[in-house]
Parts: structure tokens; C-alpha cells; sequence
């Protein structure tokens, strides 16, 4: 990949020395570089706000409710897993944060649910079927409000940043069925 970004890097300089837009490319450069970093620190302020409030519902024992709420559907998927184990919340929280679009918070919450995932499996090493469930619901993290593409648009003047969330619900929902029955299938025809 690095080699990617230097022939990209290397064929632009060139281009803008040849055409007589040096002084363009470097403004270019500069205002790109100042962009990605007020478009992260506004990044990092959702996910401290988001992992704030987790920290919240975990030490107030709300999660715990919500979880409680979520069971059904999260022991339907994962039946394998006991009722009571710790990887139900940490499952939860991942697509809670993924619910609300804000899949940099759900990321190391989803760490968090792999490693509990991993402490109900027999062969350490391996990919357990409830692993690979967890990992498309991750992955195609249905989103209601997402949080982050609005955030992003809001923040380049995007005259209506919300007209993004139908759109979203769609994709998302039709990406995490459509991968779900494709594994599923999967497992009765290789059973």
C-alpha cells in the first residue's frame, strides 16, 4: 500500500511541475492535510462522546437492562452462547454503537466481544460460527442514525445531512441479511 500512495504522491508531482500548477498542488496538499485533521479531531469528539455515555450506561447498570432488551434477539443469532455471559453486553454495546452509526466507538467494543467470544472457545486460534455471525454484524453494522456520515456532511456544508439516513438503513439492512443467509446457507450445505 505505501508503494500505491508513493507512485500516486510521485505522478501528481511531476503532473503539476510539467502543467504549471505546482503552486495549486501545494495548496491542495496543505488544505487536504488541514481538512483530515479538523475531520478527525471532530471524529474523535463523537467517539469520546459516544464511549462517555457507554461508560455511563455500563457503571450506572442501564446496559444491563439493554441487554436484557436486546436478548432475545442477540440469543436467536447466537445460540450457542449462555444467556448470562459477558459477551451478550459487549455484543450489545457493538451494535448499539453501529445502530447509531458511530462505528468508531464500535470498534473497540467489537475487540471487546471477539475476546469474550474467544473465552467460550474450545479450539483458541479458530473461528467459531458465532464469531463469524458477530463479524458480519459488525461489518454491515445496520445503522438507523449514522451519526458519522451526518456528523461529516454537517461539518462540509452539506445543505441537508440528513437525507443520508433512509438510504443508509436500506444498504445496511440489506447488506447484513443478504451476508447473514449467505453464512447460514453456508453452514447447511457444508454440515
Amino acid at each position: 500500500m505505501n508503494m500505491i500512495w508513493l507512485i500516486l504522491i510521485s505522478v501528481s508531482i511531476v503532473f503539476a511541475v510539467f502543467t504549471g500548477n505546482l503552486e495549486p498542488f501545494t495548496k491542495a496538499i496543505f488544505d487536504g492535510a488541514k481538512s483530515a485533521v479538523e475531520t478527525s479531531l471532530y471524529l474523535l469528539g463523537i467517539v469520546s462522546v459516544w464511549m462517555g455515555i457507554t461508560r455511563i450506561l455500563e457503571d450506572s447498570g442501564l446496559i444491563y437492562r439493554i441487554a436484557h432488551a436486546f436478548q432475545p434477539i442477540i440469543s436467536r443469532l447466537f445460540k450457542n452462547i449462555p444467556g448470562d455471559h459477558p459477551s451478550i453486553t459487549a455484543i450489545t454495546l457493538n451494535v448499539l454503537a453501529n445502530l447509531l452509526g458511530l462505528g468508531n466507538a464500535a470498534t473497540p467494543l467489537g475487540i471487546k466481544a471477539m475476546q469474550e467470544l474467544d473465552t467460550l472457545n474450545p479450539d483458541k486460534g479458530a473461528v467459531t460460527f458465532e464469531m463469524m455471525i458477530f463479524v458480519i454484524l459488525n461489518t454491515a453494522s445496520i445503522q438507523l442514525i449514522p451519526f458519522t456520515v451526518i456528523g461529516i456532511l454537517a461539518a462540509f456544508g452539506a445543505e441537508n445531512p440528513a437525507e443520508v439516513v433512509v438510504p443508509v438503513l436500506i444498504a445496511t439492512f440489506i447488506s447484513a441479511a443478504t451476508a447473514l443467509i449467505i453464512l447460514f446457507s453456508f453452514r447447511k450445505i457444508l454440515k
